[in-house]
């Protein structure tokens, strides 16, 4: 039977950690490391050079860490990320709460099957990939913090990771859902009630059944009738607010 290889890089700071997890990995046949990184600026250099399948990333580097190597990620074909770490406690909090897989050093080889077995689960999946990256990011924002969350938005077959501050608004379009920046326009991969549920403690706002809006973003409300007002974007997009969410936009705007 054929094995389909993934296209591994390692990154950490640590020579010795390196070539432990390399000798490692030669044991399992559907993987090959065709490099290694030992900082992040590296790590996203050789992420777009080689374009790996699966990215083993330590979590504390000097130069910029394995969070910020995740927040830096673009669009594209984004690879499978098992983070590695000695002791993080809130990565790791973060991780056990929203089911992220995460290694810790020294790494067994129980557990490094496992990852494996996980990556492979998810070749042919870039949705999911890209899910599960936006997870990692959001793993990054310690509790009670302001700090960035990811969103998930697609254009043809790339798939790119967006910060929800960028984000002007959600509109659906009958089983469609559009991320609307300043610039373009993505599909998500999510339904508008997910999102919404997702995104509940940040800045968006449900307007209507088929839009929510990130009030940060909002420029004017003009009245069209004692109970139905009109929303102006930053970007000169227009959306009526319902009756339902009258009451609630103008509170959350301190109207």
């Amino acid at each position: 039977m054929t094995h389909r290889v993934m296209k591994t890089l390692i990154v950490d700071d640590e020579p010795i950690a390196r070539r432990i997890l390399r000798e490692e990995l030669e044991a399992f046949p559907e993987v090959k490391v065709v490099g290694e990184a030992e900082n992040g600026r590296e790590a996203l250099r050789k992420i777009a050079e080689l374009q790996p399948n699966l990215v083993f990333l330590d979590l504390q580097m000097p130069v910029m860490g394995g969070f910020e190597v995740v927040r830096k990620l673009g669009g594209g074909a984004l690879p499978v990320v098992v983070i590695v770490t000695a002791f993080d406690q809130h990565a790791i909090e973060a991780f056990e709460a929203g089911a992220i897989d995460y290694l810790l050093k020294p790494v067994s080889e129980a557990r490094l099957h496992k990852a494996v077995l996980r990556a492979k689960s998810l070749q042919n999946n870039p949705i999911e990939i890209a899910n599960e990256v936006a997870k990692i990011a959001a793993a990054a924002v310690p509790p009670n913090s302001t700090g960035s969350r990811k969103v998930v938005g697609r254009i043809g077959t790339e798939y790119f990771l967006l910060n929800a501050e960028e984000i002007l608004a959600f509109q659906a379009d009958g089983e469609l859902v559009w991320i609307i920046t300043s610039k373009q326009r993505f599909l998500a991969t999510q339904s508008l009630r997910g999102i919404e549920e997702r995104l509940a403690e940040q800045q968006f706002q449900r307007v209507h059944r088929n839009a929510i809006v990130n009030v940060d973003h909002v420029r004017k409300m003009s009245a069209l009738s004692s109970q139905r007002w009109l929303i102006t974007l930053s970007n000169s997009l227009q959306l009526t607010v319902s009756k339902r969410q009258a009451h609630t936009i103008r509170d959350i705007l301190h109207w």
